[in-house]
């Protein structure tokens, strides 16, 4: 790391945390009846309460925001200062040299005893602080501290300030969360230090809640359970309703909890939390797939056997030949679904984040799903199973006498059946052109951020004026439980932010509450209140995840950010505002702002060379006589554990009054008080508010949310706009990112990984047949699941995303299992010398039930995800939709189109010698 220049701090590592560590935040206040000061309140929280929490295991810091932070503050008098002579380099350094301890290592007295020596000479108070002794007169008269200058405590230097509900600034404590740790518990740890907190704060002050991550976590596990519970119930009656048997039914759901057991043990291995991302494409129908096709062909044939051979109960190879008739289906048929998953992994950034726990905790249950169907299911089977009724179910009768009638024609007339297959996939293929395209549906946070931009002129005061105003505007809502206005950044900046920004957060009340049917009408009311009750100030309208995941990506806290790179600043400015007035007339545009780079009023003290030589006065001794303007820190103070800043800063009058500034004085080497207005030029100017950087070049950012239309949609045609009406200048660039950036990156991965995925299936598929033609007519499932899934999303109203993508790889593997299960069967009836379309029609008729029940057991896992409205359904809802409407078609084309084509991708030789009797 290079050296910092001189009077720069070096650079700290800070808190090993992540931008989306803010898991806990409370405001520490006056109970009623009480009005301690802000310094108060903050030095509560900076030295009782946030000392204690971080001893709670997960917690790596507590920053606080708003209050004033103490500090001993020296105000000295230029108009003394100059008649005692006393230059500010004097009175800095008898600050700290009067402010110090030693040790003078330890005596050893004749009793043989050590003794330390301890020479204490630190500062404690104000008083000793106004004893020190700057110069002595001729006569022996020391001249103190006290005469020159007044002591007292003050704030130091504030770039930021908490308000709330319209109640005036307030103190914010901020728990952040070490990276990896799990939320939820931290929390709730967390919580119970606080408990413990609250009995031993000072009389008047209290502790209130102002943001709890767990909320959400809580909701959006709620949510999650009741999604797998109501799909593992319907998925335990179709199996009980298709089966038959009760005993079968209950065979094939034990796979259930015990694969759900062995995907938590995979979990904990790999130190995945269960949670909505890593749970949230779990279908009990996918996992108990192997184990129903296996149990479902040993019920068929136990049943034929007993009705044969007229036996209460079927001799054990019964089921052994049962079992390993469709173990190498079943094997090939989930290691497929396993194969289809693995493109995800390939996911990095925040989609892999996201959607690497989902896949891996799917591919842990299947593992264990597949050990089950091979290991115990046989087991089970020739335990519980070899004296189940030879009764099929009713509904299974009933599909069969509607079943064979369609299938008759379709294997008598392919061709009709094949052109709709054909108009069919054209169909979705021409709906997916149209369709929009996001990275992640939004998920609902139940609370809403605000980012509101003022005048960078603008100075804190006003800031806390408007966001009072702010508050008070937006508690008038019904729908709003309370308002917290964060301007500017702490003293620590672990969020960076200028004065005249602020983040609103905007707590809600439950909507059966709200007077709005979606959240959409609550925030343009919000954006309609503020613009006629607050004005002057710009607002774009987002989430507190969402803006901090925003913010991560693109560094922007808005759904697309727009960069555009080039040197001169004035030339940036003026080129971004051009994009951003061609990029606001884009439908679906939103809280379109530019980045403000400049603007910012500045005094600027520019030192005159000449006269620093003139006068033999170095420039730092100018320099630090401006430094004393907002106060320079010349040690600390301590009180017991306490320590506070120990500063030199001029008196308010002198700070606001440009003339008394001026007639500051300097001393040069003969202890001349020379003015500072003879060493330097003072004058006031716009300048920059801020100098942005990436990859090395200056840049200037456009924000923009995107509303009521896709991501892909509205960046692809605002970059169309951009390209045909903004010429840029020679040497600047434009880079789009945000969310779309997200998704492109995604979509790119994607497209290579599931090719290859794609192309590892028909590879598995020719291994397991032994022919092209049976692996391409299996595979021609994956482009019908496809039609399914576009067909279900555009039914919807959704867009494509990431989790739509998911849930297609999820639909390819079922698909391509029910394929193996039809055609495994059909190719053995050929091998057996049955012509080829008897055999097709046969091999349909036995493999319907099976068919039927992995197909619906899959789909009924899926549909409270579908039709789920409770938090984080966003997120799954795709998905579900996706896998339901494929497995529709899939279903359709297994059951209609494969018998219907087969006999013009049969590759088997008829042989004579055929094999056991195929029961009807």
């Amino acid at each position: 790391m290079r050296k910092s220049p001189p009077g720069v701090p070096s650079p700290r590592p800070g808190p090993i945390a992540t931008g989306l560590g803010e898991i806990y935040q409370f405001e520490v206040r006056n109970k009623a009846g009480y009005s301690l000061p802000l310094m108060k309140l903050r030095e509560v929280l900076d030295w009782q309460i946030a000392p204690q929490l971080r001893g709670v295991p997960g917690v790596i810091e507590v920053n606080t925001n708003g209050g004033e932070l103490r500090a001993f503050e020296v105000r000295p008098d230029p108009d003394k200062l100059r008649e005692f002579n006393i230059p500010l380099a004097k009175l800095f350094d008898a600050l700290q040299q009067n402010n110090a301890n030693e040790g003078g290592g330890y005596l050893l007295l004749k009793s043989q005893e050590q003794r330390i020596v301890r020479g204490e000479g630190l500062l404690r108070t104000l008083d000793d602080i106004r004893n020190v002794v700057l110069d002595t007169r001729g006569d022996g008269t020391p001249i103190y501290v006290r005469q020159v200058a007044d002591v007292q405590f003050a704030s130091v230097l504030r770039q930021g300030a908490v308000t709330r509900d319209g109640r005036g600034e307030g103190v914010v404590g901020i728990v952040m969360l070490l990276a990896g740790e799990n939320s939820r518990e931290v929390v709730r740890a967390s919580k119970e230090k606080m408990e413990e907190i609250k009995k031993t704060l000072p009389e008047g002050i209290e502790i209130d809640v102002v943001y709890d991550r767990t909320e959400l976590v809580e909701r959006t596990v709620t949510t999650l359970e009741h999604n797998l519970l109501e799909g593992g119930v319907l998925v335990v009656i179709v199996l009980l309703v298709l089966l038959g048997s009760l005993r079968a039914g209950l065979v094939v759901a034990l796979s259930v909890p015990l694969a759900m057991a062995g995907a938590f043990v995979g979990m904990w291995y790999a130190h995945l939390s269960g949670n909505l991302m890593s749970l949230g494409a779990i279908d009990f129908g996918l996992i108990v797939d192997g184990s129903v096709v296996l149990i479902e062909n040993v019920v068929r044939r136990v049943a034929e056997h007993r009705h044969h051979h007229k036996v209460a109960k079927a001799p054990l190879e019964v089921v052994r030949d049962a079992c390993r008739e469709v173990a190498r289906p079943v094997v090939f048929g989930v290691g497929i679904i396993l194969l289809v998953y693995l493109p995800i992994l390939t996911l990095k950034g925040v989609e892999g984040k996201m959607f690497k726990p989902m896949a891996l905790t799917v591919i842990f249950a299947l593992l264990t799903s597949l050990a089950l169907a091979l290991i115990l299911m046989p087991v089970l089977a020739s335990v519980f199973l070899r004296s189940v009724s030879e009764t099929e179910p009713f509904l299974v009768r009933w599909a069969k006498a509607l079943y064979r009638p369609l299938l008759q024609r379709a294997v008598h007339h392919p061709v009709p059946v094949v052109l709709a297959a054909a108009v069919l996939f054209g169909l979705s293929f021409w709906t997916a052109s149209g369709m929009g395209a996001v990275f992640i549906p939004k998920l609902d946070e139940g609370s809403i951020a605000i980012q509101a931009t003022r005048l960078p002129s603008a100075s804190l005061e006003t800031s806390v004026a408007m966001t009072t105003q702010i508050e008070k505007c937006l508690m008038k809502l019904p729908e709003v439980e309370t308002v917290v206005c964060k301007s500017g950044r702490p003293e620590i900046a672990n969020d960076p932010m200028t004065i005249n920004l602020t983040d609103v957060i905007v707590t809600l009340k439950p909507k059966e509450t709200w007077r709005f049917a979606r959240k959409e009408d609550l925030v343009k009311a919000m954006e309609e209140a503020l613009e006629r009750e607050v004005p002057g100030q710009a607002y774009a309208f987002s989430q507190p995840i969402e803006l901090r995941v925003a913010e991560l990506v693109a560094g922007v806290k808005t759904d697309v950010g727009i960069s555009v790179y080039g040197d001169d600043l004035e030339t940036l400015r003026a080129t971004a505002e051009q994009v951003a007035a061609v990029v606001n007339k884009v439908p679906g545009a939103a809280d379109v702002a530019v980045e403000q780079t400049g603007g910012l009023p500045y005094l600027r003290v520019i030192l005159n060379r000449d006269a620093l030589a003139r006068y033999g006065i170095n420039a730092r001794a100018v320099l630090d006589a401006v430094a004393v303007i907002g106060g320079k820190e010349v040690g600390q103070v301590f009180e017991g554990q306490r320590r506070f800043p120990l500063q030199v800063r001029y008196p308010e009058a002198i700070r606001e009054d440009l003339d008394k500034l001026k007639r500051v004085t300097v001393a040069d080497a003969q202890g001349r008080q020379i003015p500072l207005e003879q060493l330097a030029e003072l004058r006031f100017e716009d300048g920059p508010a801020q100098i942005s950087r990436d990859n090395v070049r200056r840049r200037a950012v456009i924000s923009c949310n995107v509303r009521g239309r896709d991501l892909a949609g509205f960046v692809g045609e605002a970059q169309r706009a951009v390209d045909t009406q903004v010429k840029l200048p020679t040497g600047y660039t434009v880079a789009w990112g945000g969310q779309f950036k997200n998704l492109q990156e995604a979509s790119k991965r994607l497209a290579v990984a599931v090719p290859v995925a794609l192309l590892m299936i028909f590879v598995l598929l020719h291994s397991t047949f032994g022919s092209s033609k049976l692996a391409a007519l299996i595979f021609l499932n994956v482009p019908l699941a496809a039609s399914g899934g576009v067909f279900a999303l555009w039914l919807r109203g959704m867009d494509f995303s990431i989790s739509a993508g998911v849930g297609f790889i999820a639909l390819f593997g079922v698909a391509v299992l029910n394929g193996v299960v039809l055609v495994t069967y059909i190719v053995e009836l050929r091998k057996s010398g049955i012509p080829v379309q008897e055999s097709a029609f046969e091999g349909a008729m036995l493999r319907l039930r099976p068919v039927l029940m992995t197909a619906l057991v899959a789909t009924l896992g899926f549909i409270p995800m579908a039709f789920s409205s409770g938090s984080g359904a966003e997120v799954q809802k795709p998905l579900a939709t996706v896998v339901i409407g494929g497995l529709v078609t899939s279903t359709l084309l297994t059951l209609f189109v494969i018998p219907a084509v087969y006999r013009w991708f049969d590759p088997t030789p008829v042989r004579t010698d055929a094999l056991p009797e195929i029961p009807s």
